[in-house]
């Protein structure tokens, strides 16, 4: 008898550890506690999302490299403009 696959399965997600460093990270953002190094407050919020997935991959969580979704795009966006020619 086939299994039925779920709609969730074919989409990545990531680890129920990153999930709650990145959620910890991301209020002490928006609080204006979290800091960059040791003194300078994080004004960006791009920079808070980096610190708070920089802390995820050190504690172990398993989150992809930075430049992951970068090759994966520009690989198929080749295959298709290869395609057209």
């Amino acid at each position: 008898m086939a299994t039925k696959k779920s709609s969730t399965s074919s989409k990545k997600r990531s680890s129920t550890k990153g999930r709650a460093k990145v959620k910890k990270v991301m209020r002490e953002y928006k609080k204006g506690s979290l800091k960059s190094g040791a003194k300078k407050k994080v004004a960006s919020r791009k920079q808070a999302v980096a610190i708070a997935l920089s802390e995820a991959r050190k504690s172990g969580a398993k989150i992809p490299k930075k430049g992951a979704a970068k090759k994966k795009r520009s690989s198929t966006a080749r295959k298709k403009t290869a395609a057209k020619k």
